[in-house]
Formats: structure tokens, sequence, C-alpha cells
């Protein structure tokens, strides 16, 4: 029996496929989009589909987190409110909200996560989404470790930290961006990234800076070296985003954090995983395979300049070497990397730009392109498509097992076989059988035969057996009591299961605002009703209703000013810029503040077309 804070590796699933590796990989819990409503809306799946990643799931007490994460409007009512009454039935552990309309509706008792794109960053925030009953809370990705850890101080509900993935560059669900030049809402899952974009910087003269460069493009998060500190700080579950992401990305990275905790765990017993079961993997994890922008662990140890990817929002995978030397149809290159026959290679040209090509043919160090790329000595060259490292995943890479201990006892007119897993859940079993004595001892035997579980879900590690007289037990009698043991300690680990049910909430508190702007995403009458209940006076129209001109698009902790070394806190002296300065696209014309006290940007709308 596991006994520790127990924390949760959380992973993301596309769909059926995804939820389900996730969960073979070491995930303690996966979330998966509704039908509709989801962050992500190509990320919709059925509920046949999630119904049997529940099912699948919950035999490793593994959890299944649907996110309805986007605002809903008025028609969207009555069918939200339908659907959660149906993720409750076919047993889903919890949502992932955005809109406070949930919790006005007449809906089964499911527990409810606020989602990141409640913008939750302070503790009152948090406490208020704790008194209103929020089980979890989806912290914003821009906290310091000395902020969450502030945030824990103050309140007793199970925080939520993103450790891997894309990065949004605008505080979640305070980007309006998306539907302002293309009628597309990113706080209805339908975000155009217009942050993955090339502009051009401009400052008040006129004077360029910088041209077609990816200024809001983000790295990629990885904070694989600071999960100790997250856990210390007082967050529970470890969020892996994407939802849009391939299998091969779920099985990588679910795997390699997995080993990671694992390994954090034998250090400080206090954590334990979430779900059960220990898992074998049939390769080795290395997240730099998979898709990636190059990494950053964004603010959490403070600012830093290298948390951009202007050149591209492509991802550049792995650093192997660079370019030794170029022949007429091939290149070397210096580096210990071994490549492989349809690698894909990429390189940042003498202008800037990412390119591209395959390794058609690859002898020790030289590499025989499909197409030779203009590419010049000392380029430092990129791995984004590993043939071999892909080709591998494809197969069955992992192996889930829950530990199990045996006791095969003799009884009157037969055996007895007790079962109990990790979790403590249990089996006993009685078996009639007429006892003939064997002719040598049968007790190594008997192991070897009880040992052998096959595909199930189980692994013995310890078997005990007490025998009077050394009967003789048929193989196949023995396989027969294996598969009825199985069959019942499923049954009884599935009756186990419980769901942590939403508690209710307290109907007086007050919510930290009295008023709320447009970035409220208040875009029904009934979450308007919950905020009224809650003491806000002034309650604005969500940016999708009634879109406004002169105000921020897009609100950042990411600062140009301070990646170009215009930063005012840094630098007393006069910059050589004359400010504003503006973005240039042919989305638009947008202007850039700066907010020194609270350390942002802000994306204006006033010069957008």
């Amino acid at each position: 029996m596991k006994t520790g804070r127990a924390i949760e590796l959380l992973s993301p699933a596309r769909n059926l496929s995804c939820g389900i590796e996730a969960v073979n990989h070491g995930a303690d819990a996966v979330y998966i989009g509704a039908p509709q409503f989801g962050a992500r809306s190509a990320a919709g799946n059925s509920m046949k589909d999630i119904e049997q990643l529940v099912q699948y799931a919950h035999r490793y007490f593994s959890r299944v987190y649907v996110a309805l994460n986007t605002i809903l409007k008025e028609d969207d009512l009555s069918l939200a409110e339908r659907m959660i009454g149906r993720l409750y039935n076919i047993g889903v552990d919890s949502l992932i909200i955005q809109d406070m309309s949930i919790l006005e509706m007449d809906i089964p008792p499911i527990a409810l996560h606020a989602s990141t794109q409640m913008d939750n960053r302070t503790p009152e925030k948090v406490r208020f989404l704790e008194a209103v009953g929020f089980s979890q809370v989806v912290l914003a990705r821009e906290l310091s470790l000395d902020e969450v850890s502030d945030i824990s101080r103050q309140t007793h509900v199970a925080l939520e930290a993103f450790i891997h993935g894309a990065l949004c560059v605008s505080y979640s669900g305070q980007c309006y961006m998306s539907q302002a030049t293309a009628g597309r809402s990113a706080n209805r899952g339908e975000c155009a990234q217009c942050c993955r974009l090339p502009y051009t910087l401009q400052d008040a003269t006129g004077r360029i800076l910088a041209t077609d460069k990816h200024l809001l493009s983000l790295k990629d998060l990885n904070r694989s070296d600071a999960l100790e500190d997250l856990l210390d700080a007082g967050i529970t579950a470890l969020k892996i985003e994407g939802r849009l992401k391939d299998l091969a990305y779920v099985k990588n990275v679910t795997a390699h954090y997995r080993k990671k905790l694992d390994a954090l765990f034998m250090r400080r017993p206090e954590y334990v995983p979430a779900s059960s079961g220990q898992v074998q993997y049939t390769f080795t994890p290395d997240i730099h395979k998979s898709f990636n922008r190059g990494f950053t662990d964004y603010f959490l140890k403070g600012r830093k300049k290298e948390i951009v990817s202007f050149n591209t929002p492509k991802s550049t995978g792995e650093y192997i070497g660079s370019v030794k030397e170029l022949g007429k149809n091939y290149l070397s290159f210096a580096g210990t990397a071994s490549l492989h026959n349809g690698d894909g290679l990429c390189f940042t040209d003498d202008k800037g730009v990412l390119q591209g090509f395959r390794a058609n043919r690859v002898e020790n160090n030289k590499i025989f392109p499909a197409e030779m790329p203009v590419i010049l000595p000392k380029t430092l060259l990129y791995r984004n498509f590993d043939q071999a490292f892909e080709k591998q995943l494809t197969r069955q890479t992992a192996e889930r097992k829950i530990r199990l201990c045996l006791h095969l006892k003799e009884e009157a007119d037969g055996l007895s076989l007790h079962a109990q897993d990790e979790d403590g859940c249990e089996s006993t079993l009685y078996f009639t059988l007429h006892k003939e004595l064997a002719q040598k001892c049968q007790e190594e035997q008997i192991k070897m035969q009880l040992s052998k579980l096959g595909n199930t879900i189980f692994q013995v590690e310890h078997i005990a057996i007490n025998l009077d007289m050394n009967s003789f037990i048929p193989a196949s009698f023995l396989s027969e009591m294996k598969r009825k043991m199985v069959e019942d300690l499923l049954n009884n680990r599935k009756l186990s299961y419980r769901r942590i049910l939403r508690q209710q909430g307290n109907s007086t508190v007050l919510y930290p605002q009295q008023n709320l702007s447009y970035r409220g995403n208040v875009a029904n009458s009934k979450a308007r009703l919950f905020y009224q209940k809650h003491g806000v006076t002034q309650i604005d129209d969500a940016f999708e209703l009634n879109p406004k001109k002169n105000v921020p698009l897009m609100f950042t902790k990411h600062c140009l000013r301070y990646s170009f070394g215009y930063c005012l806190r840094e630098h007393s002296h006069r910059t050589p810029v004359k400010e504003p300065l503006y973005l240039l696209s042919p989305q638009g014309r947008f202007e850039l503040e700066f907010d020194c006290k609270l350390c942002e940007m802000r994306i204006m709308a006033s010069a957008c077309t």
C-alpha cells in the first residue's frame, strides 16, 4: 500500500488510441476533448471512445478528465448540460472548464477543474475557485516557483502546472487576436495561431528593428529538471500539453516524465504516483526527438531571453553537429549522432530562415540529401525527424503491470487461491479438487505455473504455498484458477474505484473583482448570473459577442523591449528607439504597450485591419 502525497502525471489524448498509450506509458491521468466545446476544436471525441478510455484507465486507477474548456454562448447551454450528464454517467472523473455557467447548470456532482483559460495566477483567484467547489486548479504557465509557493501556502485545493509542450505567448484565456483578425475565437477552440506568424517590428519614426521574424513565437516548455522544485512548491498534478499531438509524441514524452518521476520518488518517498502499476519500456525516451521548437522552462526561475524562437515556429528537433565539408552531392558533419536513411534535417540559413532537407542516404558522417541544400560550412545541423526512432514508436513500446501477491492454500475438499494487489484489492476463490499424491515435489512447478499471467495487467511479485500434502495439480486446473482469479480481481478493482465528486460550493463568497471587462469572457446568461451571485456588479460582454476597438488584444509576459535589450528596468540609459513600437503584418498594424509595473506587454487593436 502506498503512503505519501499522490502526484499525478497528466498526459494529453488527441483520441482513444493516444489515451490508451498514455496510460500504458505511465500516465496517472489523461485529458481528452469532449465531443464539443473543447479548447482544441480539432480534438473532439465521441462518447463511445471516451467511455472506452475510462474503462481502460480505471483498471490502473488512472483518471480521465474531459476538456470542456471553451466559453459557451446562450445556444450552447442546453447541449452542454446534457453532455455533462452523459459524461458523468460513463464514468468520467472530472471536467476541465472555463465557463462559470456550468456551476449554474443542473448537472450531477462531477468534479470540476479550473482550466488555465481562467487565467489563474493569484492566491485570491485560486482561493475563490476552491471556495465555489473546484477540486483542482490549473495555474498559469507564467508563474514563478515563488508565486506557485505563495498560492500553495494560501490554499488547499490541488494545484496543477504545465511541465511540457507548446506555449501560448498570451496569458491563456486572455488572447483576442485571432477573433479580431480572423473571426476565430481562441476561447471557442478555433485559434488561428497569430502568435506563430512573422511580423516586422517598427518604431515610431518608421525605423525597422526586425523584419519578417516570428516575434511572438515561443520555444516549447520543458521542465524536466524542475519537477522536484514544483512538487516542493505545492504542485500535485504535472501536465503535458499536446491534445493535437500524435501517438509517437504522447508515448515518448509520457515515458520520459514517468521515468523522471519514478527516479524522484525513489529518493523522496513522501511523494508517490497517483495510479497503479510499473511500466517497462522497449525504447529509451528522448524528448529532443519529438516535435519541439527548442526548450525553455519559461519564467519558472525568473525572466530570461532564451524563451523565444524568432526564426521559425516549426520543429527544430535535436542538435546533431555542424557542417564540416561540402561535396558535389553530399555534406559531412562533425558530431557524434548516429543518422539514418530517411532522417529529416534542418538548419538556419544566412538570412535567418529555417531550411530543411531529407537524408536520402547516410554513410558514417556523410549525408547524401535527396536534394542538395544551399548550406555553408560550420552551419549548425538539427534532426527534426528520426526515421528509426519514429519507426520504433509505431510498435508496442510499453507494458504496464500491477504487482500481485498470491497465496495457494490447502482446503478440506480442494484448494483456495488468495490474491492481493499493490492497492490492497483482494480476491479469494475456492476450488474443489480430488487430491492425488504426486511422485515428486510440486511446489516449484506450481509457482512457475501461477506466475505466468500472460497478457493480463497483473504481474506476480510473490507466491506463498501452504499444502499439507504433495498433491498433483494439473496445469489445466492451475490455469483455470488463474483465469477466474484475474477475472474476480479485475471486478473487485472496478468496484473499489472511487471518483472524487464535487462538493457543494460556498454561494456567498465574493469574487476578487467587482467589475468584469471583456476579459471576463462572459458570453451567456448563466455565467452572468454566477458572477452576480458572487458580488460582481459590472459585467461586460465577452469580446466574441461584442468586439471592441482600441483595446488590448493580447496580454503577455513575453516582452519585446526586453528581448531587444531595451528593458527600462535593466537599462537606465535612453534607448535608441522611439516609442510606440508597432508589429506589422498582413493582418494589421498593432501598437505595443508596456506595463513595467506588471512586467507585461500588450498588443493593441487600434490599427488592426
